[in-house]
């Protein structure tokens, strides 16, 4: 079964709908999966542009170790 690439567009509508409450986290979630999110960052990652990781950015291995969530 072939994926349809993904759909930057219906991914910010779905993300957008999170932040104004107007979903469930369940269905938000399911909306980034069908949009292709996970393919959006493969790809990002392995283009290796600003922000995607230890190999292609500043952040290192200690950047997850050091980030807290604000509350």
């Amino acid at each position: 079964m072939e994926v349809p690439p993904p759909e930057p567009r219906k991914l910010l509508q779905a993300w957008m709908e999170w932040e104004t409450g107007d979903v469930t986290p369940g269905r938000v979630m399911a909306n980034l999966k069908t949009g292709g999110l996970r393919e959006l960052l493969e790809g990002l990652v392995e283009a290796g542009g600003p922000g995607a990781g230890p190999a292609g950015g500043p952040e290192g291995d200690d950047a997850a170790a050091s980030w807290a969530p604000v509350v």
